[in-house]
């Protein structure tokens, strides 16, 4: 999740979920093993923070090859129409992810 955009609570939970949900069905497609385990294994998420734009997308490329997803916002409350405010890997196996995501803070 973009922290420079100083998004409410509220505003930060729906892109977490929407990015969160598109990612996992991506997986489905493409990783179906990984899905249904996600699923059976409680459905794990965590909510990690990056400080820029430039950093969302470097993490976001730094995903290819796993199920990931990038949430552009539609522009109705907070932050203009277009804005990239969050990116979701996985599911995937979680030295996969960490590999990608394991130096950044919690949000």
């Amino acid at each position: 999740m973009r922290k420079d955009l100083g998004m409410g609570r509220g505003k930060i939970s729906a892109q977490c979920a929407h990015a969160s949900l598109e990612a996992f069905l991506k997986a489905e497609k493409t990783h179906s093993g990984w899905a249904e385990k996600w699923l059976q294994g409680g459905q794990a998420k965590i909510v990690l923070r990056v400080e820029s734009r430039r950093e969302l997308f470097a993490l976001y490329n730094k995903a290819r090859g796993l199920p990931r997803a990038l949430v552009r916002d539609a522009g109705k409350t907070q932050v203009r129409k277009g804005t990239a405010t969050c990116v979701a890997i996985g599911p995937a196996p979680e030295k996969e992810i960490d590999r990608i995501s394991g130096t950044l803070s919690l949000l």
